[in-house]
């Protein structure tokens, strides 16, 4: 009589199931994760490259300034009172006429002081202030622009962005972590068949800590 074939062990179709679902599961959020961080990991990319030779690549920074006089019924707003010194925003219609007249866009608390209100306007790629006489209503202003490279390396600092930026950066993050953990998950379940797996990202963390250890003083 022919031999019985052999039956085989439950335990291995439902492993091998385990092991497509979470192949299916780490596939999905790779990609998804991956889509989500790629333009901003080209972003953060190229402005890392151009952060670390920043003294190479230097812009030329354009001045603009400005000087106009506060309309006389605007004044008052801004006459010297008995209120302390502090911070606290421009009055609305001050604010506005200040947009309009000139390049400026005032947002944000300004220095109130005795004779002076002085608010400064960093932003990425450049700065700005704008500065009132309270007794005159004389006000000057500059805006300094340093070129797109340094407004994508201040991007990439998140320097004056703002708190929608930081937001994204932060999201960001959270999409570069789920797509750098799921690809080291894809990678033990390959690895078998790929020996070079680990040595590979063996390198990858070997090489900069001798440099970091060894080379940075």
């Amino acid at each position: 009589m022919p031999p019985a074939a052999a039956v085989p062990s439950p335990s291995v179709p439902r492993k091998k199931s385990r092991k497509a679902f979470w192949l299916r599961q780490l596939h999905t959020w790779h990609w998804m994760s991956s889509a989500l961080s790629l333009i901003g990991l080209l972003l953060f990319a190229i402005t890392g490259f151009t952060l670390n030779h920043a003294a190479d690549i230097e812009g030329t920074p354009t001045v603009a300034s400005g000087q106009a006089t506060l309309p006389a019924d605007l004044l008052p707003l801004v006459r010297p009172d008995d209120r302390p010194d502090g911070k606290r925003p421009l009055p609305a219609p001050v604010a506005a006429w200040i947009a309009k007249t000139l390049p400026l866009t005032p947002h944000g608390d300004a220095e109130w002081s005795a004779g002076e209100v002085y608010l400064g306007l960093p932003r990425p790629g450049g700065d700005g202030w704008v500065a009132i006489d309270r007794e005159t209503g004389a006000v000057t202003s500059e805006r300094t622009d340093r070129g797109w490279i340094a407004y994508l390396n201040d991007l990439h600092k998140g320097r004056n962005a703002g708190t929608a930026w930081s937001w994204f950066i932060d999201i960001f993050v959270g999409a570069c972590v789920i797509f750098s953990v799921t690809g080291l998950f894809l990678l033990q379940l390959h690895s078998a068949k790929r020996r070079s797996t680990w040595p590979l990202v063996g390198l990858g963390l070997v090489i900069p800590a001798l440099i970091a250890v060894f080379l940075i003083h």
